[in-house]
C-alpha cells in the first residue's frame, strides 16, 4: 500500500485515539495510572489530563503499562508512518533560525523532498497568518508567532492527524481568540486531538470540536459533545479526607452516581454526578461519615 494510502486508510478506520489500561510515570512516580478511552469524534478535545498524557501519545514520553494507539497505530509508529504529527507547547526552540527554516526542516524529517519541503513551509505559514515573520529570528519573534511557528512546523509534515497541545495558554483575552481562530482555520480538514486544562465553549476551539473527553482523577469523567459537557452542571471533582467508602455508600443511597470508578492511586478523589442532591448536602453528608470535603469543582467547569 503507498504511504499516502496507508495514512489516509488509518484515519479514516481507527479511532483518533485508544488507550488500555495506560501507566505514565514522569520522575518514577505515575502522572497517569490505568486510563482506558476510546475517542469516536473527528476533532476531539481532551481537557484536564496530565501533560504526560500529550507527551506520550506524541511519543515524546515513554509509556511504562498498558497501550496507546493514535489511529490504530503505536505513538512512534504513527509519527514515522506520517499519519500523525504533534504541536507540543512551547518546545525549545533554535532561535538563530527563522520559521521558515523550522518549518520548511519539520517537513523534510517526515520525508519531503526540500523542494516539496519549501513549498509546505510556505503553504503552512501562510495558513498561520505568520508569512510577514518567515525570514525573521525566531529568539525575536513574539509568543504568538514561535507558537504559530510550532502548529505550522506539524501542518508542513502532511500528516492527516494533529496532536496539538492549547497554543493560546496565556496569551491576552482578545488575542488568544484571534489567534485560535486563525489556528482553527489552519487546521480544517485534519483529524484533531487538542489537549488544554479548559477552553470557552464559545471559543474557536469549542466550536470546532466534534466530541470533548473530560478527565479527571487519571480517569475519563466525562465524553460527548462540547455543549453536553458544558450542561453537566450536576457533575462534581470531590477530593476528601476521613472515611472516603463511609461518605461514597451513603451518597450512593442518596440518589448521587459514581462518574468513573475510583482510582487506587488516589483514593481520596471522586467524580460524581450529584443529582438530585445539593453541594450542601454533600458537605451534611461528609459530617454525618466522618468525612471532610476538601475540594468540590464542577467538572463542567473545564468549559469556562
Amino acid at each position: 500500500m503507498p504511504a499516502r494510502d496507508a495514512r489516509v486508510y488509518h484515519c479514516t478506520v481507527f479511532p483518533v485515539l485508544t488507550t488500555s489500561s495506560l501507566r505514565v510515570d514522569v520522575g518514577a512516580v505515575p502522572a497517569i495510572d490505568g486510563l482506558s478511552l476510546a475517542t469516536t469524534g473527528e476533532w476531539v478535545l481532551v481537557l484536564g489530563a496530565a501533560r504526560a498524557l500529550f507527551e506520550s501519545i506524541a511519543g515524546i514520553r515513554a509509556v511504562e503499562h498498558g497501550e496507546i494507539r493514535v489511529a490504530g497505530l503505536g505513538p512512534l509508529q504513527a509519527v514515522r508512518a506520517g499519519v500523525c504529527a504533534a504541536a507540543p507547547l512551547d518546545p525549545r526552540l533554535p532561535l538563530r533560525w527563522s520559521p521558515l527554516e523550522y518549518v520548511s526542516w519539520s517537513a523534510r524529517l517526515a520525508g519531503q523532498p526540500r523542494d516539496a519541503a519549501m513549498s509546505a513551509a510556505g503553504e503552512a505559514l501562510e495558513k498561520l497568518a505568520i508569512s510577514p515573520f518567515a525570514r525573521a529570528k525566531l529568539g525575536r519573534a513574539s509568543l504568538a508567532v514561535r507558537r504559530a511557528t510550532v502548529v505550522a512546523a506539524a501542518l508542513a509534515t502532511g500528516a492527516p492527524l494533529l496532536v496539538v497541545e492549547d497554543p493560546g495558554v496565556d496569551l491576552p483575552p482578545e488575542a488568544r481568540g484571534a489567534f485560535l481562530r486563525v489556528v482553527v482555520r489552519a487546521l480544517a480538514g485534519r483529524r484533531m486531538a487538542f489537549f488544554a486544562a479548559r477552553v470557552s465553549l464559545e471559543s474557536p476551539v469549542g466550536l470546532a470540536a466534534d466530541e470533548a473527553i473530560l478527565i479527571d482523577d487519571g480517569r475519563v469523567a466525562l465524553q460527548g459533545a462540547p455543549a453536553q459537557i458544558a450542561s453537566s452542571e450536576h457533575a462534581f471533582s470531590l477530593r476528601l479526607a476521613g472515611d472516603v467508602r463511609a461518605f461514597e455508600e451513603a451518597v450512593a443511597t442518596r440518589g448521587a452516581r459514581l462518574l468513573v470508578p475510583s482510582n487506587p492511586a488516589t483514593p481520596t478523589r471522586l467524580s460524581l454526578d450529584i443529582s438530585p442532591l445539593t453541594t450542601t448536602d454533600l458537605l451534611r453528608i461528609a459530617l454525618e461519615c466522618d468525612a471532610v470535603v476538601l475540594e468540590l469543582r464542577p467538572l463542567a467547569g473545564a468549559f469556562a
